[in-house]
């Protein structure tokens, strides 16, 4: 990537969460949607397996598929660049990943920042807070999964600690695991050209 790159910063939330999930990144700003896409997976934290939309300035935009329906005009979302969302003047657009559970992200613009010749992009420079697991039931069903997962006298306690296989702290962040947030995103996208 060329050092004289434009790269836009954005601050992405999870909605309907608290406290809030959030990460900030930068990117450069002739990406498409459909690798801003590929970013917003990976950076999050989920695993680019379920379907994805972005709402922009009451627009859709994703990859077309049979499964959208044919009552929905959705544009393809692998015309159409952040530099020309940002050419119109928007600033703020929603990220939904996995229809059945309904995530829904903001993702704001907060300006253009001089590439780092040391810096591979996307990056991601901050953020809080683990993201909720998969398949876990969408806002509502993590509310009641923490419940679960935190209260051993919880009678969901025991399974949801089983469903899960791990630990998971839910304020828990790392930012050196997104060091390869760019080769994730990458193999984010690859596995999606695979399906379509």
């Amino acid at each position: 990537m060329s050092s004289k790159s434009v790269i836009y910063q954005y601050k992405v939330t999870l909605s309907h969460v608290r406290p809030p999930v959030w990460r900030r990144i930068q990117v450069p700003a002739d990406f498409t949607l459909h690798r801003m896409a590929a970013v917003l997976v990976t950076v999050m934290g989920w695993s680019g397996g379920h379907l994805h939309q972005f709402r922009v300035d009451g627009e859709y935009f994703g990859l077309p598929s049979e499964e959208f329906g044919d009552d929905m005009d959705v544009n393809d979302e692998r015309k159409t660049r952040l530099k020309e969302i940002w050419g119109l003047g928007i600033k703020r657009f929603v990220f939904e990943y996995d229809f059945g559970d309904g995530w829904e992200h903001v993702v704001e613009y907060e300006g253009v920042v001089e590439p780092q010749k040391e810096t591979k992009y996307p990056c991601c420079i901050k953020g809080a807070r683990h993201c909720p697991p998969e398949d876990c039931g969408g806002p509502h069903g993590y509310a009641d999964f923490l419940k679960a997962i935190s209260d051993p006298q919880h009678p969901e306690h025991k399974s949801m600690r089983e469903w899960i296989g791990r630990d998971f702290d839910p304020d828990e962040f790392d930012l050196e695991e997104l060091s390869g947030l760019a080769r994730g995103a990458e193999y984010t996208e690859k596995m999606w050209k695979a399906r379509v």
